[in-house]
């Protein structure tokens, strides 16, 4: 796969993130949260089955099978997994399409200043701004009244913690255990029956009721979580981690779009102008760091030359 094809193929990924704010969104018509993320997400570990499958085996035929402390991992992927979804999900049913995406990408500068406050990783100073300037668009998505901020963005900006803390995680571990699929499937299985048990005990849902939005499940389960999150995974194969950011950040712009063309959506200017700013930041905050780090890797290896010189030179 070419550099080429691997960002069409994110892109993609984010055209299919962000219409699925539009399936979750008439599923909370006849399904309740949990229900709907246990069905959805055990589909995507089916789609992701027979990939994971192939990693199981590689893994065995190098003697390498997962340990205790990798099935812990997936573990914990899986609750976060289900916490992010389930709040993403109640929320949605308080608020637009358009501001659930937009609020759910508050995640992206995030992670980084997770990082900083839990490993230490000092991020770079334009992740505060854009922080601060995401909470800004947010305010001015709300109207420009802390007042008028919703449950639903409330339920979908704590989803946002969950979903970086995920992130912050996800790469770390699959770099270790070195089985993207497993690791997807395996996720997907503990965030779906975590779900369904959850739903057991706490909704109340009928068969007529899924079966009336058996379409928005089909395609969130078997789009919207398996093939694009395994597309992702395909294709950071050959595009920088900063650039499969700034790519998926476009899921925001879909989600209005979507919203704008399916749900009647019709944000203010305010409003637009909230979307903007978050939209802005969440490009900014990674582009400023990828420079910084182009730029310290240029001054790393003019030193290294420079200093190769004086040694021949001597």
């Amino acid at each position: 796969m070419t550099r080429i094809q691997a960002n069409l193929l994110l892109l993609f990924v984010a055209l299919i993130w962000g219409s699925g704010f539009v399936a979750q969104a008439y599923a909370k018509n006849s399904v309740e949260p949990f229900m709907f993320n246990g069905i959805r997400f055990l589909l995507g570990a089916c789609v992701v089955a027979p990939l994971a499958w192939r990693d199981y085996r590689e893994l065995a035929r190098r003697d390498a099978r997962p340990a205790r402390r990798d099935a812990l991992a997936v573990l914990v992927l899986g609750l976060l997994l289900a916490f992010a979804a389930a709040f993403q999900q109640i929320g949605i049913s308080g608020t637009t399409v358009t501001n659930a995406g937009f609020l759910t990408a508050l995640y992206v500068p995030l992670v980084p200043l997770i990082a900083w406050v839990l490993l230490r990783e000092r991020p770079h100073w334009s992740v505060c701004f854009a922080a601060f300037g995401c909470l800004l668009g947010a305010w001015l998505l709300s109207g420009a009244q802390w007042s008028a901020i919703s449950a639903g963005d409330l339920w979908v900006m704590g989803s946002s913690l969950f979903w970086a803390l995920h992130v912050l995680l996800v790469g770390r571990i699959a770099d270790r255990l070195a089985a993207p699929f497993l690791l997807a499937a395996g996720q997907f299985l503990v965030c779906g029956v975590a779900s369904l048990a959850w739903a057991a005990v706490t909704e109340t849902n009928t068969l007529d009721g899924i079966r009336q939005v058996i379409g928005p499940i089909l395609y969130s389960g078997i789009l919207s979580v398996g093939f694009a999150y395994t597309g992702q995974v395909v294709a950071q194969r050959h595009v920088a981690a900063s650039e499969v950011a700034i790519i998926l950040s476009s899921e925001t712009v879909f989600a209005a779009l979507f919203g704008f063309l399916l749900m009647g959506d019709r944000p203010g200017l305010t409003g637009i102008a909230g979307c903007a700013l978050i939209f802005v930041c969440i490009l900014a905050a990674p582009m400023l760091a990828a420079r910084r780090a182009c730029v310290n890797g240029e001054n790393r290896l003019n030193e290294q030359s420079a200093h190769e010189s004086r040694r021949a030179s001597s």
